[in-house]
């Protein structure tokens, strides 16, 4: 964008040694020392705003993508992630992370954000992916592929904790981005949303584990069918509950488990 300043550094505080140590901090690879300093303002935040966004729109950069992800930590299904650049000033009523909301509410801030944002794009990484290259990086190229999707294409990325290494775009990364940023927490909503629901199909796929409920997390009912079943087509072999263990031969269709695998997707740069 002319006039616009463009950076492929995150833009962060410097942090001196003995400022890191004052406080708990989490880890930043974009920023100076590595490291972020996390307030405790942070965790008092509960509504997000425009704030963020609005100080990097004065700067000359239009279009801001939120980017969030959802499932990282799951024993089964894929990591997913979502950019959403919303339109200035609009949040739909009740915005915030989407882990703080009932599912009813995310459903309908999911409607509202596709409906009335700038552009969204969602991304899936395979649970066959996961253990080819581990959670972190999977969850970098679902972060990165969710960017590159978005039919606008993005002038700076809001993310939360960690910066995207590949994209050589202006990035501002904070703690607990979703929830201080608005365009984050939409991005956490419409993730989580494609998410829960692709795993309530995975239930009907492979009953047992109680994936309708528990989304792949590792909930007592969900261990259960592990000790009970073996494993299915789309746990994640490299994560410690599922390593070691014997799939049972229950499924003979694994076509649903590579369905999401981006291994053969192109990877887009986005750069200045």
């Amino acid at each position: 964008m002319p006039g616009a300043r463009r950076s492929a550094a995150v833009w962060d505080p410097v942090l001196s040694p003995s400022g890191a140590r004052r406080g708990p901090s989490v880890s930043a690879p974009g920023s100076s020392s590595g490291r972020l300093h996390i307030e405790v303002w942070h965790k008092a935040r509960l509504d997000p705003d425009f704030a963020e966004e609005r100080a990097l729109w004065v700067r000359g950069y239009r279009h801001v993508a939120g980017i969030d992800e959802v499932g990282r930590g799951c024993l089964a299904g894929p990591v997913a992630a979502a950019a959403v650049i919303l339109p200035p000033d609009w949040t739909p009523r009740g915005l915030r992370d989407s882990k703080l909301l009932k599912p009813e509410d995310r459903r309908r801030l999911d409607a509202e954000i596709r409906e009335r944002a700038v552009a969204w794009a969602i991304a899936f990484v395979s649970p066959q992916l996961i253990d080819r290259i581990n959670i972190l990086q999977a969850t970098l190229l679902a972060s990165t592929l969710a960017a590159a999707r978005l039919p606008v294409r993005p002038d700076a990325l809001l993310l939360d904790a960690v910066a995207l290494p590949e994209v050589r775009l202006h990035q501002r990364v904070l703690v607990s981005a979703d929830r201080l940023c608005a365009s984050v927490a939409a991005a956490s909503v419409i993730a989580k949303v494609a998410r829960d629901s692709l795993m309530e199909e995975y239930d009907a796929l492979y009953p047992g584990y109680g994936l309708a409920g528990n989304k792949g997390y590792a909930a007592p009912d969900h261990l259960a069918g592990l000790e009970l079943l073996g494993l299915s087509p789309i746990h994640r072999l490299s994560f410690a509950p599922c390593r070691n263990r014997e799939q049972m031969g229950l499924w003979e269709d694994e076509s649903s488990a590579g369905a999401l695998d981006d291994a053969n997707s192109a990877e887009p740069a986005l750069d200045d």
